[in-house]
């Protein structure tokens, strides 16, 4: 795994140092697009870049902003157009069917902004909180909304952090791939309870 975060960490400081703004705006929009490139990573380099001087706090915190919500509407398209098929032909298979689906369409729909807000301020769930939002057909100008703005303080604390750190913005890595994990687990555990809640329930009624 250390090596992995260390491919990530060479991967995104390469991106930025080449491309500036644009690479911050490319890695944050790929990190938003249900592809774990960390943000823990790209935003505090970013934020030594504008120790360095070579951006500014602002510009840079807007072209990750704006990544962000790249990367969230390219998911939540996805979802909303291949999503929906996908989980009407194999949902079955991990137990989630219509009713569960109009659920999640009626969670959406009454507090889809507090859940996309919130699940932009969390690690691991940030990057894919778009994509059920679209199966679920949240309204697309509402979801862009409050992904922006649970992006923009994200972008923001991160890049100051890394600012304040300044040549030594790797050191607070090893905690957020320990917080990273952490959230991972609990979202596999609430999963596989939710999964084994759902195989009893179909076993009583058989």
């Amino acid at each position: 795994m250390e090596t992995i975060l260390s491919n990530l960490a060479q991967f995104v400081i390469s991106v930025i140092s080449l491309f500036g703004y644009l690479g911050v705006f490319l890695a944050m929009a790929i990190e938003s697009a249900c592809i774990p490139l960390p943000s823990e990573i790209i935003l505090p380099f970013t934020g030594y870049m504008v120790f360095l001087g070579r951006f500014t706090l602002w510009q840079a915190t807007i072209a990750a902003t704006l990544g962000n919500l790249f990367g969230a509407l390219v998911a939540y398209y996805i979802g909303l157009w291949g999503g929906r098929p996908f989980i009407k032909r194999f949902g079955r298979y991990i137990f989630i069917h219509d009713r569960e689906l109009s659920n999640a369409e009626r969670l959406f729909e009454r507090r889809g902004e507090l859940t996309v807000f919130i699940g932009r301020l969390l690690p691991v769930v940030r990057t894919f909180i778009s994509l059920p939002a679209g199966i679920a057909r949240m309204n697309a100008v509402k979801m862009a909304i409050y992904t922006v703005a649970g992006a923009l303080p994200w972008c923001l604390m991160l890049i100051i952090v890394g600012q304040k750190l300044g040549e030594n913005w790797n050191t607070l890595k090893p905690l957020f791939h320990r917080l990273d994990l952490f959230v991972g687990i609990l979202i596999l555990m609430l999963l596989g309870y939710w999964i084994n809640k759902k195989r009893k329930l179909l076993m009583s009624k058989s």
